[in-house]
């Protein structure tokens, strides 16, 4: 977005990753109430230790940087002093006063913590082909029927 030319283009682009950081937002918010009300498919007993303290803390990973990184970009957009609009329907209200050293200082842990998220799906994404075809249990099946 950084890169597109300034004007029409890239205020689109940037109207439209606010945008769906807002529906991430909304959805991981329900998600979350959803696996705490519902609670979280017991590990498998044959894994190891080691996998089973792995894959709970990327899973805990992703959960808090789905929630963290839109709030951050709300919260370094409103610094920034742009609005945000909700796929161009309603805008959301500023967290904080426009200041612009605090916007390039929020926006800069965003976009970081967004590679982290990438590496972070990019293992999970890993982990269930390897549990799919090197293993052959039952894991992706499981995550993908949403069933125990």
């Amino acid at each position: 977005m950084d890169q597109a030319p300034s004007g029409p283009t890239q205020d689109t682009l940037f109207d439209l990753h606010r945008s769906f950081g807002a529906l991430i937002l909304a959805l991981a918010v329900v998600r979350w109430i959803n696996r705490l009300a519902g609670g979280t498919p017991a590990t498998f007993p044959v894994e190891p230790r080691w996998q089973r303290i792995a894959a709970h803390a990327v899973h805990e990973l992703l959960y808090v940087l789905i929630v963290a990184m839109p709030i951050l970009g709300w919260l370094g957009t409103s610094a920034f002093g742009a609005p945000i609009t909700v796929f161009w329907l309603f805008q959301l209200p500023a967290l904080v006063a426009k200041d612009e050293p605090l916007a390039n200082a929020v926006l800069q842990v965003h976009a970081t913590l967004g590679f982290v998220l990438a590496g972070l799906v990019v293992i999970h994404v890993a982990a269930a082909l390897y549990h799919h075809y090197v293993l052959r249990d039952q894991a992706l099946a499981r995550m993908l029927r949403g069933t125990p």
